[in-house]
């Protein structure tokens, strides 16, 4: 397998600063546009009098041109070299970003989409690689757990920035493609540092998406877990007796949780030699902690609890599960192999709201949590039928 530019053995001994500031740096700034972006858009159809059905289609395009982008991110990285493809998913997603605002026509705005997501993408797998591969493996979870936890703080800033300019005029696009472009100022500072690919992948990319199937199949939970759980959590709770202002309190608590988990279990990561105990573990509490949502409905402190919890183990397969793929793979397979991750986070993010909202609607409310435990369970039981696989052959 290829090797990172980095380190003669495919490892390196200290961690490369300028290469994690640049890779964690730029992706943040288009995270804060990102949660900038999702709630602007959708106000200003609405304002249009576009129907829920159609904005929902339109918003659906983005895990379609993420679906669509990651085969050939490292197929562009390898002809262009990391830095420049970086550079070039910038520019793109920066125009199409303040594109929104100029196209009246609402069927634009698919393309748009498709472009905007689609080079954002690209810039996420290829960050992720670059911080892959400028880790050294003593630490990898820490710095990934850094990058997770930034990025969590980037989503977050988006909507609040977005309570603050408002939906009217091109000033908020301004700010969405300003925060795009600045992403550029540490990738090119570090373009020399980013890790060059100097060979093709070996296998085709769907073989990479079973190559390492404990993470990638920890990111489809991921995805669909946080997908449809954030976007129909509200519903879930106003139903079993919350108030809105509860609803969103309790969705602050999963984020937090998601915030101060990230760092200690990247930290605990660096610990095991194996990490698939520690998503099996993160599984299960997740699976336990979705079982207890419909008995703790009448309790808002121990619903927040469990949530805290809950939503910090849930967003741990994500850095974990990218732990575990830095630790297996190395170079062009490792690109390949992000890519390949990223692609099965964007089938979980639209499998996972059609899934649960289906179960809402055919078993009740506690569908919800129902659909959730088998999500969970079900990587439980994959797992576990791997770890006891992989020790029957030891």
């Amino acid at each position: 397998m290829t090797q990172p530019s980095n380190g003669t053995t495919g490892h390196v001994e200290e961690i490369h600063w300028p290469s994690l500031v640049a890779a964690i740096s730029s992706i943040s700034a288009v995270g804060i546009a990102i949660g900038l972006g999702l709630p602007l858009l959708s106000i200003i159809l609405e304002k249009r009098g576009i129907s829920s059905t159609l904005i929902g289609l339109n918003t659906a395009m983005a895990g379609i041109a993420a679906m669509a982008a990651a085969p050939v991110t490292t197929y562009l990285a390898h002809k262009w070299g990391v830095a420049q493809t970086m550079l070039w998913a910038v520019l793109i997603s920066a125009v199409s970003a303040l594109g929104f605002y100029y196209a009246e026509n609402f069927w634009l705005w698919f393309p748009l989409r498709v472009a905007f997501h689609g080079a954002t993408t690209t810039l996420f797998i290829l960050s992720e690689f670059w911080i892959n591969a400028a880790s050294p493996p003593s630490k990898r979870g820490f710095v990934l757990g850094i990058y997770a936890t930034v990025l969590s703080l980037g989503f977050a800033a988006g909507p609040l920035l977005f309570s603050m300019l408002g939906s009217d005029g091109i000033y908020p696009f301004l700010v969405g493609a300003g925060a795009i472009l600045i992403a550029a100022v540490p990738i090119f500072i570090a373009r020399d540092e980013s890790p060059v690919l100097d060979e093709k992948p070996e296998l085709h990319f769907m073989r990479y998406v079973f190559l390492v199937p404990t993470a990638t199949a920890a990111v489809f939970i991921f995805g669909a877990v946080e997908a449809g759980g954030l976007s129909l959590f509200p519903i879930y709770a106003t139903r079993t007796g919350s108030t809105e202002s509860q609803a969103a309190l309790l969705l602050t608590v999963m984020g937090i949780g998601n915030v101060v988990f990230q760092i200690p279990l990247g930290m605990l990561s660096d610990r095991l030699k194996d990490k698939r105990p520690l998503l099996t573990m993160m599984a299960t509490v997740g699976l336990i902690g979705s079982l207890m949502l419909p008995y703790l409905a009448g309790n808002w402190v121990l619903m927040a609890a469990v949530l805290l919890f809950w939503g910090g183990s849930v967003s741990g397969l994500y850095t974990v599960g990218l732990s575990h793929l830095g630790s297996r793979l190395t170079g062009s397979d490792l690109a390949a192999a992000n890519a390949a991750f990223v692609f099965c986070y964007a089938v979980g993010t639209v499998a996972g709201p059609q899934v649960i909202g289906a179960a809402i609607d055919v078993t009740g409310n506690n569908g919800f949590a129902w659909a959730i435990a088998c999500f969970f369970g079900v990587y439980v039981v994959l797992s576990g039928i791997r770890l006891l696989f992989r020790r029957n052959r030891a």
